[in-house]
C-alpha cells in the first residue's frame, strides 16, 4: 500500500536527446498532485504515461533556464481547452509571472482559470506549501542561474484503528475521537478507554528532495538528513568533471556523494547530457560510491511503501 510516488516525465539536460525529455517529475502525496518542473513536451509525456493533467494544482519550477520551463505555457492552455476552472498555483524564482503575462498579453488569451503566483528566493530556504498532511520547502542549490530544488516531507500521520479491538456499544463519534489520537473520558472526567489500546502506530511518513541543476553543494546536506528519495541531477560521467565545474552542474559520483553524505535511503540521477547515449554508464559509476541508485528513466514510477 502507498500513496506516494514519483514519475519521471523528463530527464534529459538543456539538449534533448533520442528517447530523453527535458526534466520534468509527476508527485502524488496522499491524493495531492504536483509537477516539478515542465520542460518542452511535458504534456505529451504526461498523455503518453496517462498522467491526468485536471488534478495538477500545484506546480514547482526549479529555476528559468528553458529546459525547466518552455513546456509551461503549452501546458497552461491545454488546461484552459479543457475548460479548467480551478486556481492553479505556480511556485518559481521571481520572473515566471512576467514571462507568462507577457505571452498571454500578445496571444490575446484570458484562461478560465486563475493562476496563483508564488514566486520564491531561491538563495534561502523558504517554506513554500503546508497542509494537514505535508510541507513543501525549497533547497538553495548553486548554478548559473539562480535555482532552488524542492523537498516535499510528510507530517507524522494519525494513529489507525485497530478493529480487532473495537467492541459493540463504542460509540461512531468516540472511534473517531480515537482516530485522533485522543483518550476518551466520560462526563465526570474519567478515563474510559485509552488511545493506545486500541489503535495501532502510524503508518511511516516519507520525504523527497528534488535537486535540479546544481554544482556542488555541502551546505545542502544538513537539509537533506535521512530523505527517504533524492532526485539529484547527474548531467557529466567523472571524467568530464572539467565540463561540470564550468557549467555548474554535477557529475554522478558528486551526486552519489550527496547521497551518502546525507543519509538518503534511495538515490535518482538524471539530467543527462546528451552526449551519453549508454545511461548504465552513469548508473555504474554512481554505484560505485552509492549502491542504492537508481536511473531516472521516463515513465518509470518510484513507489514508497507504507506496510
Amino acid at each position: 500500500m502507498s500513496s506516494f510516488s514519483l514519475t519521471i516525465l523528463g530527464s534529459s539536460g538543456a539538449l534533448p536527446a533520442i528517447g530523453r525529455f527535458p526534466a520534468s517529475q509527476y508527485l502524488t502525496i496522499q491524493n495531492r498532485h504536483f509537477l516539478i518542473d515542465c520542460g518542452e513536451g511535458s504534456q505529451m509525456q504526461m498523455a503518453k504515461f496517462q498522467v491526468s493533467l485536471h488534478k495538477i494544482d500545484h506546480i514547482f519550477i526549479s529555476h528559468l533556464h528553458g529546459d525547466h520551463y518552455l513546456g509551461l505555457m503549452p501546458l497552461l492552455f491545454s488546461m484552459h481547452l479543457h475548460k479548467r476552472s480551478s486556481d492553479l498555483h505556480l511556485y518559481s524564482p521571481r520572473g515566471l509571472d512576467e514571462i507568462i503575462t507577457l505571452q498571454l498579453k500578445h496571444s490575446k488569451s484570458v484562461l478560465n482559470y486563475k493562476i496563483i503566483f508564488h514566486p520564491f528566493n531561491p538563495s534561502k530556504i523558504q517554506l513554500l506549501f503546508e497542509d494537514d498532511a505535508l510541507t513543501v520547502e525549497t533547497v538553495p542549490l548553486i548554478h548559473k542561474l539562480e535555482c532552488a530544488g524542492f523537498l516535499f516531507r510528510e507530517k507524522l500521520k494519525p494513529r489507525r484503528i485497530n478493529k480487532e479491538k473495537l467492541f459493540e456499544g463504542l460509540k461512531i463519534q468516540q472511534i473517531a475521537s480515537l482516530k485522533t489520537g485522543a483518550d476518551i473520558f466520560d462526563e465526570q472526567g474519567n478515563l474510559l478507554y485509552k488511545n493506545e489500546d486500541f489503535t495501532l502506530p502510524p503508518r511511516p511518513s516519507f520525504s523527497y528532495a528534488y535537486c535540479s541543476d546544481t554544482a556542488w553543494n555541502e551546505a545542502m546536506i544538513t537539509q537533506l538528513r535521512n530523505v527517504d528519495l533524492l532526485y539529484h541531477e547527474a548531467t557529466f560521467m567523472n571524467d568530464d568533471r572539467d565540463k561540470a565545474v564550468e557549467t555548474k552542474h554535477s557529475t554522478t559520483r558528486e551526486a552519489a556523494e550527496m547521497a551518502k553524505r546525507s543519509s538518503a535511503k534511495k538515490l535518482i540521477i538524471g539530467h543527462f547530457s546528451a552526449r551519453y547515449k549508454d545511461l548504465n554508464l552513469l548508473l555504474n559509476e554512481a554505484k560505485g560510491v552509492f549502491e542504492n541508485t537508481e536511473l531516472a528513466i521516463e515513465g518509470v514510477t518510484f513507489v514508497l511503501n507504507e506496510s
